[in-house]
């Protein structure tokens, strides 16, 4: 059974912040449990969101819910151990919607750390909201 793998000791960063406001718009809303703060990137693509574990984990689902409008297009997910370069492990393609969008990773890649890069956006500016994100998998 996967379970969230986001823990208090998962260090993470993002690309952008708008207007460089972290308090309102920072990323510490995508893990909040508040569905009225978000992520809210600044303009621009590629935005990113980085995950660095405690431990390797095996990734087997990303659980993401944009603001509509503000999706990411085309979506690739990377992983790494401690010190490697990411590799690509797949791509994804969200809708643009609202609602809580699941993307099974296959073969649960062990990594340390999973960047999200979002390529690009279906707003005109590139911009990215986040209103939650989830990954789900197994500690090893």
């Amino acid at each position: 059974m996967a379970a969230s793998l986001i823990c208090s000791e998962t260090v993470s960063r993002v690309s952008s912040v708008l207007n460089r406001d972290g308090r309102q718009f920072g990323k510490k809303h995508m893990f909040d449990s508040n569905e009225e703060t978000c992520w809210h990137s600044d303009q621009g693509s590629p935005q990113w969101v980085l995950l660095e574990f405690p431990q390797p984990v095996r990734v087997s689902e990303l659980k993401v819910q944009f603001q509509g409008g503000f999706t990411g297009n085309t979506c690739r997910l990377e992983g790494c151990l401690k010190d490697e370069e990411f590799k690509k492990l797949t791509d994804f393609y969200p809708e643009d919607n609202s609602s809580l969008q699941t993307f099974p990773i296959q073969g649960s890649p062990l990594a340390h750390k999973f960047k999200i890069v979002f390529e690009n956006s279906t707003d005109f500016f590139g911009r990215i909201i986040v209103y939650s994100l989830d990954v789900l998998g197994a500690r090893t």
